[in-house]
């Protein structure tokens, strides 16, 4: 679709138009001209939308769909119109699914299934098979075949010795390890962050010690074997601060926090409302002040919304057995924006295409448009009318808004908010 955009502004600091406001010519899928009065003897369709701004298309680097298995949870076609419409240009799939995503079949299954798409699928391969953490899953081919990175989704490696072997062993084929950090046996049985809040409701805790130990030793296995490593959705200042340290040392290491830590606490849960049950769980404010700096002093690399469908009867109950996880795509860009100034969220939602492999492409005349259209004004409430999803699980639901993501325009198509 060839498209006018007017009145942009551009926020891209890899662009010489960073922070300009003019108007964007998209012919055959590729800029063409940058300026104002630009001629339109192609036809293309004028677009104008209230303070338009386009950055780089953003890329979420944890989201699961459903399917295979769990198609009632969310469809991998109905889940990339949700990403494109919530801004995403490119979303790296979780292999979450049943089966898992451990072989190169499935990585092509997942692939084929969005080949139409606007929002480009990468693959996650699991790292071991199954995601059991008993074996190395079939890591190279999965690489040949598209997988863009391998983890087991929310599952920490007991096995140290299985996390070293694949740190090793990806180096061949320049592959990178995500390693949730999360130490089972000091979890145990808890629920919540452990705290103030977990002791007033009576529920078990979950010490962020659970999460420390891990990450600290995670980062000495990477010293030792190098490679490449991402730990995903880090909720505590002190693994912020590891993370600092390894990084200062040359380690090729990475993090992403999701959405929900940023912009809520644990204070949720006084109504024992299990969309806020969700994992690594909501911390308390002094955390979530650590996580918000993490952020912007370019320690935590990357943002997710870690948007995890879940059927209602995996949400509604009791508390203890309610499965953990929230939706957040299309609730991402507009709580972010009530928390974080609009360069560093840009920032911090493009970054990851460069840690997982992919090509960016910056905003200027020949490039590729791969562009994320969003808006910074407006102050709104999220409500049920605002989910896409198949399944509701959203944690964000009377949440304040600013702004809001417009849509996108990728592989030569624009889609829009209705």
């Amino acid at each position: 679709m060839n498209v006018i955009l007017k009145n942009a502004t551009i926020i891209d600091t890899d662009s010489p138009y960073h922070n300009q406001k003019t108007d964007l010519k998209i012919i055959d899928g590729a800029i063409r001209a940058i300026g104002s009065n630009l001629s339109n003897e192609e036809g293309a369709a004028v677009i104008e939308l209230e303070n338009l701004h386009v950055s780089q298309g953003w890329f979420d680097s944890s989201v699961s769909l459903g399917e295979p298995g769990y198609e009632e949870r969310e469809t991998i076609a109905n889940g990339l119109n949700v990403a494109a419409r919530s801004g995403f240009t490119d979303i790296a799939l979780q292999p979450n699914s049943a089966p898992v995503v451990d072989n190169q079949t499935e990585v092509n299954f997942v692939l084929h299934k969005a080949r139409e798409a606007a929002t480009q699928l990468h693959p996650i391969g699991a790292l071991t098979k199954n995601s059991e953490g008993k074996d190395l899953a079939e890591l190279f081919d999965m690489t040949n075949a598209g997988a863009v990175a391998f983890g087991d989704y929310n599952k920490s490696l007991d096995n140290a010795n299985l996390l070293k072997i694949g740190l090793q062993y990806a180096q061949d084929f320049n592959g990178l390890i995500i390693a949730y950090c999360q130490d089972e046996k000091i979890k145990g049985n808890g629920v919540v962050n452990e705290g103030i809040v977990s002791t007033r409701l009576g529920l078990k805790g979950i010490p962020t010690l659970a999460e420390e130990i891990h990450v600290a030793r995670n980062l000495f296995l990477l010293e030792y074997t190098g490679g490449k490593l991402h730990i995903p959705t880090v909720s505590t200042a002190k693994s912020v601060s590891l993370i600092r340290e390894a990084k200062a040392k040359g380690l090729n290491v990475s993090c992403s926090i999701a959405v929900h830590h940023l912009v809520m606490t644990d204070e949720k849960l006084t109504g024992f409302d299990t969309r806020y049950k969700v994992t690594p769980p909501l911390r308390d404010e002094k955390e979530r002040q650590a996580l918000i700096a993490g952020v912007i002093d370019g320690t935590i690399d990357m943002i997710t919304s870690d948007h995890n469908p879940l059927d209602i009867e995996h949400k509604k109950m009791e508390f203890d057995n309610a499965k953990n996880g929230t939706i957040g795509l299309e609730s991402a860009f507009g709580a972010l924006l009530a928390v974080l100034p609009i360069d560093i969220i840009v920032a911090r939602l493009t970054a990851g295409k460069a840690l997982f492999g992919l090509k960016k492409q910056s905003i200027n005349v020949d490039h590729k448009a791969s562009l994320s259209l969003f808006t910074t004004e407006g102050t709104w409430e999220f409500t049920k009318a605002h989910i896409l999803s198949k399944s509701k699980n959203s944690a964000f639901l009377g949440q304040p808004m600013k702004g809001k993501a417009y849509g996108i325009y990728n592989h030569g198509k624009l889609i829009l908010n209705e």
